[in-house]
């Protein structure tokens, strides 16, 4: 654009000087007007060129403006997704042993806390208390702790100190029922006349079913007054029915099976056992507190030395989760007790 402007210049210039080589009168009249026409031209020339040059240098400052703008959303972007990322957790897997009579709600229970959270996987090892705990004492990998009576927390953390300090709740109660097959025929109308049945299925007094049991039989006068009922031995309990026949379980879900499969003709179970059973089993007592006590839940964190940051803050927020008052219909619903 510059060099237009300079040749209409010289242009310019030349018409001039032609002009000056002429005569002195109309050679004078023409020179001045030829300068006057060269003039306006590069008037013109300098002008459109500095308008021309005045749009180039907007249309680049637009660009770069937008350029500018592009990248700083991009920014934004990115810098948003890593604070979802952040928002989101990290992933990880906690390992909760649960007593055998919380698997189906514990089922739900971890489902709603899933919707919540996906980014932790939560995987359940249920069995007896009694077993879970030897499990935990031999050093089985374990986060969460959700135990069937209060004696096997209280090992955990009194003798052993394997329960983190301030996690430990009560979150359910329970109730003994003495159950049959529906339409067996039974004489068995509870704990009075168990020694009427044939078999009886019944769970070892390391399983919190078998000892509260245990001490509903010795509170109701059949078996002889002892400071802990969970040392009779199925032996023992036998003899004080009369010599009824009795198959030991290893848990109060194996008691259930031998029911369910007539292998036995009644058994002691959890009200919570029999839910999903309905058209099955006939509750022949709901054995009273005044009998057995409380059947206390307690669950707690557990301290695990494999358990990384993640690990460790998950664990302690599925508990709160359990305990809190949200879950308490889920609970209901699964004929807990959540009044504790």
């Amino acid at each position: 654009m510059k060099k237009r402007a300079l040749s209409l210049l010289l242009a310019g210039m030349m018409v001039f000087g032609l002009a000056g080589c002429g005569s002195s009168g109309n050679s004078s009249q023409a020179a001045s007007s030829a300068a006057s026409s060269a003039a306006e031209m590069a008037s013109s020339a300098v002008s459109s060129a500095a308008e021309t040059a005045s749009s180039a240098a907007s249309s680049v400052a637009e660009s770069t403006s937008a350029e500018s703008e592009d990248a700083a959303a991009a920014s934004s972007v990115s810098a948003a997704s890593e604070a979802g990322t952040a928002e989101a957790g990290e992933e990880t897997e906690i390992q909760v042993f649960i007593a055998a009579s919380l698997s189906k709600v514990m089922e739900e229970v971890a489902a709603k806390y899933n919707e919540a959270h996906p980014e932790v996987k939560i995987t359940f090892n249920a069995d007896s208390s009694g077993t879970l705990l030897t499990q935990i004492e031999e050093g089985y990998a374990c986060d969460v702790f959700f135990s069937a009576a209060q004696k096997q927390m209280d090992t955990l953390e009194n003798d052993d100190q394997l329960v983190v300090d301030g996690t430990r709740t009560n979150v359910v109660n329970n109730q003994v029922c003495v159950i049959s097959l529906k339409d067996n025929g039974t004489k068995v109308t509870g704990l009075e006349t168990l020694k009427d049945a044939e078999n009886i299925a019944l769970a070892d007094g390391s399983v919190p079913v078998g000892k509260y049991t245990r001490t509903a039989l010795m509170n109701a006068g059949i078996l002889p007054e002892t400071e802990d009922p969970s040392t009779y031995t199925t032996e023992e309990v036998s003899e004080a029915l009369g010599g009824v026949e009795i198959s030991e379980q290893g848990n109060v879900s194996k008691v259930l099976a031998a029911v369910v499969e007539g292998s036995c003709e009644v058994g002691t179970t959890y009200y919570s056992d029999t839910y999903g059973y309905e058209d099955d089993v006939e509750i022949l007592e709901k054995v009273s507190y005044d009998l057995t006590g409380n059947v206390i839940y307690p669950i707690a964190q557990i301290k695990n030395d494999e358990a990384d940051e993640a690990e460790a803050a998950a664990a302690k927020d599925f508990v709160e989760f359990v305990s809190s008052d949200e879950m308490k219909e889920v609970f209901q619903k699964y004929y807990f007790d959540t009044e504790v």
